[in-house]
Parts: structure tokens; sequence; C-alpha cells
């Protein structure tokens, strides 16, 4: 009987030790994991690039698990690489342009909408009117972006990849030439550097295209000039039909240029070179 008492009051003894120490573990164990989260979260804090190098780390781990399992290779932000705007989003008089160019092209508004916007952008910053630019972009490439003539113009505004390869080293490279948006800006670098040349809109346009005069450049600047025309009439709240007589841009102390043929009926375009 005594034996039997012993050995249950040293079980107990045994249980609650080990029970004590149990608590005792399991509270040190959150205490230091605890102290670990907090370490970490001022580290995140204080090291943005950890925190960047965690998430991308996370996120490839995430979408090759995803691909074990399902098979399909995902994009999670291929929305965010897209060159396109709503155009309920835009102001009225861009929106307005966005749509007209929209419906003449056939091009859907919301990358012509991203295009539009980043015109009028570029255009106050480099004091060139937003709607010329559109308009060299209409009739260079009809506003397709990985257009390329046979002489290797390439791209929305045609630009010679090859002659201007350093304006795309900030983009990262000639590849950018198709990139819509980069190739937008160059092509504006270009297209402003020939007018300063020549001194005039026109001068600049036929120099843009590779031209010495208007007997070479095969009505090219009249095309820009007239499409550049309908779009500050749209943009200024006009109705303008897609196929329409020609119009003439208006230009300060000089007549009114002969109306020339509307681009939209040209069934081939003039191969262009953008040369600075």
């Amino acid at each position: 009987m005594l034996a039997t008492q012993t050995l249950i009051s040293s079980l107990r003894r045994v249980t609650a030790a080990v029970t004590k120490g149990f608590f005792e573990v399991t509270h040190n164990s959150f205490a230091l994991i605890g102290l670990l989260v907090l370490f970490a979260g001022v580290a995140l804090v204080a090291r943005p690039e950890l925190r960047q190098l965690g998430e991308t780390k996370l996120y490839n781990w995430l979408h090759e698990r995803q691909f074990e399992v399902t098979g399909l290779v995902t994009d999670l932000v291929a929305s965010d690489r897209a060159t396109a705007t709503d155009p309920n989003e835009l102001p009225k008089q861009q929106a307005a342009v966005a749509l007209w160019l929209s419906k003449k092209y056939r091009i859907a508004p919301e990358p012509l909408s991203a295009l539009v916007s980043e015109a009028y952008e570029v255009g106050a910053k480099s004091k060139l009117d937003p709607t010329l630019i559109l308009a060299v972009m209409a009739i260079e490439s009809r506003f397709n972006p990985f257009a390329q003539s046979p002489v290797g113009a390439q791209g929305l505004m045609q630009v010679m990849t090859k002659i201007h390869s350093a304006k795309y080293d900030s983009y990262g490279g000639t590849f950018a030439a198709f990139d819509p948006l980069a190739n937008l800006h160059v092509g504006v670098k270009v297209l402003k550097d020939c007018i300063a040349i020549t001194g005039s809109l026109e001068g600049g346009l036929r120099y843009y295209v590779g031209a010495s005069s208007s007997d070479t450049e095969g009505g090219y600047a009249g095309k820009v000039m007239s499409e550049y025309a309908k779009l500050q009439m749209v943009a200024a709240g006009h109705q303008v039909p897609f196929n329409g007589p020609s119009v003439s841009a208006p230009r300060p102390g000089t007549d009114t240029a002969k109306p020339t043929p509307d681009p939209a009926s040209e069934q081939a375009q003039v191969a262009t070179v953008a040369l600075k």
C-alpha cells in the first residue's frame, strides 16, 4: 500500500515537473518568435530592398507552385504593362481626339487614349502641339507600334532606329523602338530637332521623312498638315468627318495651303525615314 502511494506521488511530481517545463518552454518560444517578428519588421522598414527581394521570391515561389498544380503559367502584372487608358478618365478634349482617331483608324479606344494622353504630356514639355504629334503618328504608322518600313524606320513614329539608337539608351536599348510610349518620346525628339534645323514646321516634316524638297517627299508634309488641322478641329469640339475634304492647319502669317488628298483614302503609304 505504501509502495503504491509512493509511486503515485512520484508520478504526480514528474507530471507536474513536465507540465511546468512545457509551459516555460512554450512561453519562451512564443516570446522568441515575437522578438524575431519584431526584428524582421524593423529590418524590412529600414531596408526596403530586402522587402522587395522577399516579395519577389515569394511571388516566384507561388508562381512555381501554381504551375506545378495547374500546369498553367499566368502573368499577374500583364495589365500593368499594357499601354491602355480608359477614355472616360481623360479630359473632354483628349477623349474627343482619342475616340475620333479610334473610329477613323479602327484602333481600340483604350490604347489610343493612352497615346493621346502621353502626346499631350510630351507636347507640353517639348512645346509641340500634341495634335501635330498624333498627326505624324497617324500618317507614319496608322498607330501600329510594330510597323517597319522597307528602309528600317520602326514603330509608331517610324524613327530610324539605327540612326537614333543612342536616343533609346535611357529606355533600355533599341528594342524599345517597339514600345509605343518610348517610340513616341524618341520620335518627338527627332521631330523637334528637324523643325529646329529647318526653321519651319513643313520644312521640319520634310526633313523628318528624309526629303530635301516638296518634290521628293511624296506629299507627306501636306498629309500630316491636313490630319493636323482635322485633329485641331476635333479638339476644339467640332464634328469632323473621317473622309471629308482635306483642310490645312492654320499657320500664322502665311496663306492657307492647297488641299491635299485625304490620307485615309490612300491605299499605300510612302516609306518614311526619320533623319536628324
